[in-house]
Formats: structure tokens, sequence, C-alpha cells
């Protein structure tokens, strides 16, 4: 007699994400910054910053999309073992799945996130970027491990101090310079790092060394 078919589908197979791309390469910013690391961009974002320099990540519908499982296996095929799920916005997505992929190969998950959107999947590692263009979620500050402020002017500063102060004991706290005003907004960064050392710099060393 033949078996009937399993109703239950590997939630790894079933599970699909628009992906605008997978690369092997350094981690250029924050906590894990000159580390080797495997990104996976995942397409859609609803935050819609103005400096944003993957607009065409955007669009969802734009880029293929595939599973969590050949993601995970892709990503392992690479020396590195840090994953860092970024976007877009990725948590528009159930990231349950993929992150239960990647670590049942034994990888890291990293997240990177406006927190816009609840928190799903299983993270190692959390870097919260919170966004003037949307808020993030109430509560999510709690559930960084890395605070990632963007700098663009003066103002931004005092906006950051909102945000540091809402996040858990223990959570590391960047300012980084918007790339296109770093060398008029650096002078700002320093003497805040300098008069609160709460904060700490974070550069966006793969543009400096042009590291794809």
């Amino acid at each position: 007699m033949n078996a009937l078919p399993s109703t239950h589908a590997d939630p790894a197979v079933a599970a699909t994400y628009p992906v605008m791309e997978l690369f092997h390469t350094v981690q250029g910013e924050g906590l894990f910054s000159g580390q080797a690391a495997c990104f996976i961009r995942l397409a859609g974002c609803d935050v819609g910053c103005a400096w944003c320099d993957v607009k065409e990540s955007w669009d969802a519908s734009a880029h293929p999309r595939r599973s969590a499982a050949d993601l995970a296996a892709e990503a392992a095929s690479q020396p590195a073992r840090i994953v860092v799920v970024t976007g877009g916005e990725p948590l528009m997505h159930d990231l349950r799945p993929l992150t239960d992929a990647l670590r049942a190969r034994g990888l890291r998950t990293h997240l990177e996130t406006s927190g816009t959107h609840p928190l799903t999947g299983d993270w190692h590692h959390v870097c919260f970027s919170p966004k003037k263009f949307k808020p993030p979620v109430p509560g999510f500050h709690q559930h960084a491990d890395e605070l990632k402020v963007i700098v663009v002017n003066r103002h931004d500063l005092g906006w950051a101090d909102t945000h540091a102060a809402l996040v858990r004991p223990g959570c590391t706290c960047f300012l980084q310079p918007e790339w296109d005003r770093r060398e008029a907004v650096m002078p700002l960064i320093v003497e805040r790092v300098k008069a609160d050392p709460r904060w700490r710099i974070s550069l966006q060393i793969h543009k400096t060394l042009n590291i794809p």
C-alpha cells in the first residue's frame, strides 16, 4: 500500500521570501564591524528613508522568492558563520522559518531592522536602527542588542537620546553619520561621544574600503 502524502510541509521549504541578494562580505557597521558575514537582503520596505542606498529593495514584487531552506543552504556554503538578515525591512515577513533553518546549520542569526513590525524569528543579535519616517512598534527597544542611530543633523542627536533611554541595560549604542553628510555631522558626533560615553561611533567601513 502506498503511503499517503504528508499534509505537513517542511516549514523551511514551504516558507519563501522575496530576496534581492545574498552575498558573502565583511560586516561594515556596528558592533560586529570587520567580521566576515553572509548577508541575506530581503525585499519589501514600508519605511521609505529618503537617504536609503538600496531603494531597489523596496518593491518586494520585483525580486524572486526563495525558500528558507534554500537560503540557509547557500549561506552555510560560505565560510562566514554569521548570517545578517537585512532589507528593505525584513520584519515585514515572518522570519521564524528562516532563523530555524539557519540555526539548524549552526549559523549565527543577526537581524538589522527599523523595528516597525513585531519581532519574529530566533536571533543571536538584533541591531535596531529606528527611523523618523516610521516609528517602531511599542516595546521593540527591549529586543535590541545594538542601537544604531543614523545622524543627518544636530537634531538627530537629541532624538537618539530618546531611544537610548528605552533600550535594556547592556545594549550597545552607536551614532552613525549618514554617508553623504558624514563630513558635516562627524564633528557633532565626536563631541557627543566625548560628552556621553554611553555612545560609540559606527562608520560604514565597507564604503570607505570599497568592499562589496
